[in-house]
């Protein structure tokens, strides 16, 4: 492909195989293929499996703290948490001093979930990764990370979602 001086494809030309963009999206779609076909026999959906990895890390996020770092619009994590109550994962408490703020915490079926889950989790990891050196990964993490910062630094806001 013939690239402009500053090394991006010149505007005219833009084929998939050599889109950044493109290759991160079906990289994604692959991933999430792989997780959806893992997951759902615990009774758990890709949507599901973000919230209950972040709350196996900080339990008892407010629902809105809870969609920003997982970069959900909170309709759409209100939707996932309604689903996650019903099968039983997780409660959603009032905070106690400010009424508007929903804690949400992990039931012990939740919570009972992480080490039968995060071993599938390596396991996707390492075959999506399999042939690839940690030194390459280790880049692969730092350029990933470095465009999301240019991206969303150019958007005008401090964050994906």
């Amino acid at each position: 492909m013939r690239r402009s001086r500053g090394g991006a494809p010149k505007a005219a030309d833009l084929p998939f195989d050599e889109s950044v963009g493109y290759q991160v999206r079906m990289t994604n779609r692959a991933f999430q293929l792989r997780l959806r076909e893992r997951v759902e026999p615990f009774g758990v959906s890709p949507g599901m499996w973000y919230f209950l990895r972040l709350l196996w890390q900080k339990d008892g996020l407010t629902q809105r703290e809870l969609s920003r770092r997982i970069g959900l619009m909170d309709p759409t994590a209100f939707t996932a948490l309604n689903a996650m109550e019903r099968r039983g994962l997780v409660r959603r408490v009032k905070h106690p001093t400010d009424g508007r703020k929903v804690n949400v915490f992990l039931t012990e079926q939740g919570k009972s979930l992480r080490k039968k889950m995060l071993p599938v989790a390596h396991e996707i990891i390492a075959e999506g990764t399999r042939g690839i050196s940690t030194h390459e990964i280790d880049v692969l993490l730092r350029m990933l990370k470095k465009i999301q910062a240019n991206l969303v630094a150019k958007s005008g806001t401090n964050r994906i979602a």
